[in-house]
């Protein structure tokens, strides 16, 4: 760390457990709104390539009555 990130922490560590707790929960919460590139870009390949197998029929799809009955009695 350097300069004002290690007053930062020194000035952190000072505080009472609670307010810690909430310094480090949005500290958390602020880097976990940084999107990550490789996953979305991942997710988006999964979702053509599902939507592509529906359209060209490789995959079917069944009803919720269906799903709903093979939960409750087995396949």
């Amino acid at each position: 760390m350097q300069g004002s990130s290690e007053s930062i922490l020194d000035q952190a560590l000072k505080l009472p457990i609670h307010e810690r707790a909430e310094v480090a929960e949005q500290l958390i919460q602020s880097l976990e709104a940084i999107p990550d590139i490789d996953v979305e870009s991942a997710w988006q390949q999964e979702i053509q390539r599902r939507l592509s197998e529906l359209e060209t029929g490789a995959t079917k799809t069944i009803s919720w009555e269906e799903v709903k009955r093979r939960l409750t009695h087995g396949n």
